[in-house]
């Protein structure tokens, strides 16, 4: 929990996030501005995630544009 008493995120609410959005691992990863590997470990992490990749999620909950990738 964080100083607010709020959960914090975890990989499963990162998954239901994935899915709620109909991502795959690329471009759930590419909507965060992350390499998929580094996705791979957030799903596979124990215990809390990052709070700078929950506030990205929540970022995208709110509709503020995914990570620009370069063409």
């Amino acid at each position: 929990m964080d100083a607010t008493g709020k959960k914090n995120m975890t990989s499963n609410d990162l998954r239901a996030w994935q899915a709620r959005h109909g991502y795959t691992y690329n471009s759930a990863a590419a909507a965060l501005g992350i390499s998929r590997a580094t996705y791979a470990r957030y799903l596979a992490a124990s215990g809390d995630l990052p709070r700078m990749l929950e506030l990205a999620c929540a970022a995208i909950d709110a509709g503020i544009c995914p990570a620009r990738t370069s063409s």
